[in-house]
């Protein structure tokens, strides 16, 4: 998976309804090749499906965490779509401090999150991180 394939999912996690022709405007590929590596990315169990994800659904992926990440220089935009390429993140934050990116992980299994993690953690420009569990959540 390379840049491309991780913007593409990037739109589609934010319209997974979104048509070839809406993709290709967004991002400027034309139509084919968005229809290709979507195709592609689908055989190789990148995408496993179309689907709505509400705040409700995400006990349907009990494991959840935060992952804070340190990135090496200038490459937190690069490092964000990569983060948003993989199916488990749910959401890139920017932040300060000692940490430049948050990253919201939704899996089914500790193990699915351990293998999420060494993904994130091969990621070119990521120079330490760290993963806290979330054990509840509450909203106001």
């Amino acid at each position: 998976m390379d840049d491309t394939d991780a913007r593409i999912l990037s739109e589609l996690r934010r319209n997974a309804r979104a048509g070839l022709t809406e993709l290709s405007g967004r991002l400027g590929l034309a139509r084919a090749t968005i229809r290709a590596r979507i195709a592609r990315m689908e055989t190789a169990g990148v995408i496993r499906g179309f689907t709505v994800l509400t705040q409700d659904d995400m006990a349907e992926a009990p494991v959840r965490a935060i992952t804070l990440l340190a990135v090496e220089g200038a490459g937190a935009a690069r490092i964000t779509r990569s983060l948003l390429g993989e199916p488990q993140v749910m959401r890139v934050h920017a932040t300060n401090g000692k940490w430049d990116l948050i990253a919201e992980i939704a899996t089914d299994t500790l193990i699915e999150l351990d293998e999420t993690l060494a993904r994130i953690r091969r990621i070119a420009g990521v120079t330490a991180s760290e993963t806290n569990l979330l054990l509840s959540s509450r909203q106001a």
